[in-house]
């Protein structure tokens, strides 16, 4: 019989993971009782180290990849604008 998945918030993977990284127990202890898979705890704990740091910097975009899709965005949307104003004071200039 299969079992459904289940979908754990962000607050309780956070916990899971700062007592994995903590190591007061072994992952085993910690999969037994939250009754999740060492594998999954591991992941976890992985995801929390590689960007903790992330949750201290200032003034800095957490995300640089959102950053640049954001800025190629605005500039296709420029282009976009110019064109139609181009295209606008081609067609007034005809009609005046």
């Amino acid at each position: 019989m299969k079992t459904s998945r289940r979908k754990h918030s962000p607050a309780f993977k956070a916990k899971v993971a700062l007592e994995a990284l903590r190591g007061d127990k072994t992952i085993a202890e910690i999969a037994n009782q939250y009754e999740v898979h060492p594998n999954q705890i591991m992941q976890w704990k992985k995801i929390l180290a590689e960007e903790a740091a992330g949750l201290f910097e200032k003034g800095q975009s957490r995300k640089p990849q959102d950053e640049k899709v954001l800025i190629k965005k605005l500039y296709q949307e420029i282009g976009q604008l110019k064109v139609e104003k181009d295209f606008l004071e081609d067609s007034l200039g005809r009609m005046g």
